[in-house]
């Protein structure tokens, strides 16, 4: 299918920066997830890729081709949007037949093409209602299907699901990756759900501000962040991060005191820690609070502690229960503790 390597490139208009510095090689069939908040710039990378902007520096390769130049209908990707944008006076056969006649496919070949991308996606039984006839998620499946149709070296997904309920988010999710591994091809998806981008991808691209910000797989990006925005951006809920100082060794904050840290002399850090690296013991802890908030899930309890200003969020025994303002004391797992400059809140790496 396709590789596609950004390399420099850069968005901006006028004063107002949209994108810096982006250097990125995807490989053939790989499925890789722009994530990030609205307006990181991840949105306006993939419509670079797709020719529906054009770069004001850098270079955009697809197969060592030079695409900068290219109109986008000439650099056959097929989009799909968080909008179904389906025709609503045209059957759902229609709409996934409708590039096939703009592109001129024979009429024979166009029906098998149609009614195989129906299939791929569920909608083989459905394919002569109205748009209006079909629920949300099967009208995303349709779009699916004609972004398929056209057998494209790349896929350009920007938000997609955003419009589903949460069942069929998930459902779509299973869709989608299980379609792309299937037709193996090139795939960027766009979102700002990280539950969606550490499912479906191989590897993810975390974007604020127009940067970078990591590059990594799925695991990595969770288990090696390399600053404070990554580290509270991954995991539901996210890493707690907590502000105070380093002492020979020892951390404190309002209510928190952890010893035996690998760094000398005195400075101030943030120190991070998942909430399911997070225990609740008797007696005295890490982390000694008051409860905020309780929240059973069936599975697990969420528990909200507070610490002075500071609220740290705690993955609890499925039957824990406390009392509003009662006293809780909490162990870090000292091993899976992550330490960050106070300032710039780079990842402190001691070994």
């Amino acid at each position: 299918m396709a590789r596609i390597e950004l390399t420099g490139i850069q968005k901006r208009w006028g004063p107002v920066w949209g994108v810096r510095d982006v250097n990125l090689d995807i490989a053939d069939e790989e499925l890789v997830v722009f994530l990030g908040p609205s307006g990181c710039g991840k949105t306006t990378t993939m419509r670079m890729i797709a020719g529906l902007e054009t770069p004001s520096d850098g270079e955009i390769r697809m197969d060592g081709e030079v695409m900068n130049e290219v109109d986008a209908r000439d650099r056959d990707v097929a989009m799909v949007f968080q909008g179904y944008a389906l025709y609503p006076n045209m059957t759902i056969y229609e709409n996934i037949r409708f590039p096939l006649r703009m592109r001129g496919v024979p009429r024979r070949e166009q029906d098998r093409l149609v009614r195989e991308a129906a299939d791929m996606v569920e909608l083989g039984p459905l394919i002569d209602r109205k748009p209006s006839a079909l629920s949300g998620g099967q009208r995303q499946r349709a779009a699916l299907a004609r972004a398929v149709v056209r057998q494209p070296q790349v896929f350009l997904m920007d938000e997609p699901l955003s419009n589903l309920d949460a069942k069929l988010r998930q459902a779509m999710r299973v869709q989608i990756k299980h379609l792309q591994k299937k037709l193996k091809i090139t795939t960027i998806y766009v979102t700002h759900d990280q539950i969606e981008a550490m499912t479906l991808a191989d590897r993810i691209v975390i974007m604020d501000g127009g940067l970078v910000q990591q590059i990594g797989t799925p695991d990595e990006i969770y288990r090696d962040p390399a600053n404070t925005f990554v580290a509270g951006f991954i995991g539901s809920p996210p890493m707690n991060l907590i502000q105070g100082e380093v002492s020979d060794g020892v951390f404190t904050a309002p209510g928190i005191r952890v010893p035996g840290l690998p760094i000398a002399g005195n400075r101030a850090v943030t120190l991070g820690v998942r909430p399911e690296d997070c225990h609740v013991v008797a007696g005295e802890g890490h982390l000694n609070a008051t409860v905020f908030g309780v929240e059973p899930t069936g599975d697990v309890t969420f528990l909200t502690l507070r610490a002075g200003e500071k609220y740290i969020e705690v993955k609890a025994n499925r039957d824990y229960r406390a009392d509003l303002d009662a006293s809780q004391a909490v162990n870090f797992d000292e091993r899976c503790l992550y330490l960050f400059d106070g300032e710039s809140g780079q990842r402190i790496r001691t070994s």
